[in-house]
């Protein structure tokens, strides 16, 4: 009985693998990501990479406008942003917004039908700082999306809300007086990890300080408390399922603590965090008045961004693909400054006799 039970323990291995072997194919492949020896590699699935980079794909350029004609501040009225464009630049980008934003609603999605000037829907109030923070995004955040920038389309995907937005989570409905701590709930914003299911509020939102590991031992060398941690970590599981990636991707998993040992990914993210910050607190916040209760979540917050909701899965927005270069109307502020005031000439005065020379 001894010598049937020992033997039925590999055979019973052997036939396990089989079925564990069909679930992961093709076989993951490892890409090196720092010096060798130091595991810092990139674990991916060529057909779960397939998958996604066909989703990640830019539209169809439209073709550029003929030069010259009127600007369009010159033809249409309560234009605010763009309006140093040509009437033929103005609409051809308004075609392709058109096509990333609203393909199914078309113009009326954000304008009254027969006055284009009008305000009254909200969503062109919305839209008309969209613009602006489009062009804020790739004018004075290089640091973050370089020269490649971003378009409508990086979000927007043919959609009027993007696909992964999120507002302030409230937590399960919990009986009264016991206060939910965050953990051991089944939330695809840490990737279903067991940590706070709401990285985003502290991080995204607000400023709160993410870097728990101190510089000195415990007890005195660092007050952050388990919970902090496990908040952080959260932040780090949403932007590594965020862009497709592991750990190692920005840190040596050596030592997550040192700059001097982590990838230039980890500058790069240090800034983009601080400009989805930015597009939160500066713009989409402010519009929350105007917005409606469908676009606003259950505490009455409004749809704000993160990570995955330009990067979709994928390292760099679209893979790197280039729009930007094909609409430069969106590289930075189009606004025409107003003429200053020419200053009133006076008469001429007699020459007066010789005076001392003011210093």
């Amino acid at each position: 009985m001894k010598m049937v039970k020992y033997t039925s323990i590999p055979l019973a291995a052997v036939v396990a693998s089989v079925f564990v072997a069909g679930c992961e194919a093709p076989p993951p492949e490892t890409v090196q990501l720092g010096y060798r020896g130091l595991a810092m590699e990139h674990v991916q699935n060529p057909g779960d990479l397939a998958r996604n980079y066909k989703a990640n794909q830019p539209p169809a350029v439209i073709p550029a406008a003929p030069p010259g004609g009127p600007k369009v501040s010159e033809v249409y009225q309560n234009v605010q942003v763009l309006s140093d464009l040509t009437v033929a630049d103005f609409t051809r980008l308004m075609v392709a917004v058109t096509t990333w934003v609203a393909p199914e609603q078309g113009c009326n999605y954000c304008h009254v039908p027969g006055n284009w000037a009008s305000d009254d829907i909200y969503t062109k109030v919305v839209s008309r700082r969209m613009f602006q923070m489009t062009q804020q995004t790739n004018s004075a955040w290089k640091d973050h999306v370089a020269q490649t920038g971003v378009t409508c389309y990086t979000c927007h995907r043919g959609k009027p809300v993007p696909e992964y937005v999120w507002t302030t989570d409230p937590g399960p409905d919990l009986p009264s007086g016991v206060s939910p701590t965050g953990q051991n709930i089944a939330s695809s914003t840490v990737a279903y990890a067991s940590l706070p299911f709401d990285p985003f509020t502290p991080f995204l939102d607000q400023a709160n300080e993410i870097r728990v590991i101190g510089n000195a031992a415990l007890p005195s060398g660092n007050l952050a408390s388990i919970k902090q941690a496990e908040w952080t970590y959260g932040l780090m599981m949403q932007i590594s399922d965020a862009l497709g990636v592991n750990c190692t991707f920005c840190h040596n998993s050596r030592s997550f603590f040192a700059w001097d040992q982590s990838t230039p990914q980890r500058t790069t993210a240090w800034y983009a965090i601080r400009h989805v910050r930015e597009i939160n607190q500066e713009y989409i916040w402010p519009l929350n008045e105007v917005l409606p209760a469908t676009r606003k979540g259950p505490l009455g917050d409004p749809y704000r961004v993160s990570c995955v909701t330009c990067h979709q899965g994928a390292y760099k927005p679209l893979y790197g693909a280039q729009m930007l270069k094909d609409y430069p109307a969106l590289a930075g502020p189009t606004l025409i400054a107003a003429p200053a005031e020419a200053a009133p000439v006076e008469p001429a005065a007699p020459a007066p006799a010789a005076q001392p020379k003011q210093m």
